[in-house]
């Protein structure tokens, strides 16, 4: 698989585009990774396998977020809307035909910003392991954020990313955070994130997120989705924010059903990782709904 590049705003972006032995059929997919230490597009890679090994023949379009993986990493804040202006311009260039979104955890926003801005070129969202809703309710005040981004971006802030790539802070980070059992913590996830760290620069990615620009209140703009949409939510989900560690994962899906008009959900075993951790379990899951939507 060779790693293909486009110029958006000056700066190189680097995607795969996957095709299936033969002729590609049914809508293309977009997979949107999620931010964290060392997590690029190389998260999707047990997705894509596994979707090409139950015989799927969608064309897979797997981008690298500015700031992340192989794409140019400069030093700046990065807010969710201008991931998603990365990501409309690689549809209209790039992709040039509707896809299914495919959304990893908290990039939600993302999601719902390019969904907003390019709705023909959106022919469905999956949502896997979105935040508690009440982190997308309420807008963080902007000095904040501010504030954070500033910390973050120092002496101070280079040196605790340092120490967040370590191995043994992944691991234990990943088993307090992300997986359901501490054995899904593999040398594959671990391998792949010290590889993903290994350039300092891509701290600024990681620090945009943690700072919280990504913490708005994107009510208005999720009930204007129209698009079918599928939410994915791990049988042991849990949340980041105080609020959100009350919520059942019940709950938590109901609260996004009752917000989309045009949505179903499902419960998968796992907890906050869904595509790496249940890859057999979400890949079962989305096919019927992308079938549908390939018709």
């Amino acid at each position: 698989m060779q790693t293909l590049f486009y110029t958006w705003q000056n700066y190189r972006c680097a995607y795969d585009r996957l095709a299936p032995d033969g002729s590609p059929d049914g809508v293309p997919l977009l997979l949107l990774h999620p931010i964290g230490v060392g997590l690029s597009r190389t998260f999707w890679q047990r997705f894509c396998n596994e979707w090409y090994r139950t015989g799927q023949r969608n064309l897979i379009y797997n981008p690298d977020l500015l700031g992340c993986g192989e794409s140019a990493m400069p030093q700046i804040a990065y807010y969710p809307l201008d991931w998603a202006k990365q990501l409309q311009y690689f549809l209209q260039t790039v992709i040039q035909t509707p896809v299914v979104l495919v959304v990893q955890g908290a990039l939600l926003p993302v999601a719902i910003e390019l969904a907003h801005r390019q709705p023909d070129l959106i022919r469905g969202l999956v949502m896997s392991g979105p935040p508690a809703r009440t982190l997308l309710a309420k807008a963080n005040p902007a000095w904040q954020q501010r504030v954070s981004w500033n910390l973050f971006n120092s002496p101070l802030g280079g040196g605790f990313y340092r120490y967040a790539r370590r191995s043994q802070f992944l691991q234990s980070f990943s088993i307090r955070q992300l997986f359901a059992t501490s054995d899904a913590v593999d040398s594959e996830w671990l391998a792949m994130l010290k590889e993903g760290s290994a350039d300092l620069a891509s701290r600024h990615a990681v620090f945009s997120f943690l700072a919280g620009f990504w913490r708005q209140d994107y009510t208005a703009k999720l009930a204007t989705i129209a698009q079918p949409t599928l939410v994915a939510m791990g049988e042991q989900a849990s949340s980041i924010s105080r609020k959100g560690k009350t919520e059942t994962p019940d709950e938590r899906l109901h609260d996004y059903l009752a917000c989309l008009p045009n949505s179903e959900g499902t419960k998968l075993p796992g907890r906050n990782v869904l595509p790496y951790e249940a890859t057999t379990e979400f890949v079962r899951a989305i096919v019927p709904f992308v079938e549908r939507l390939s018709g």
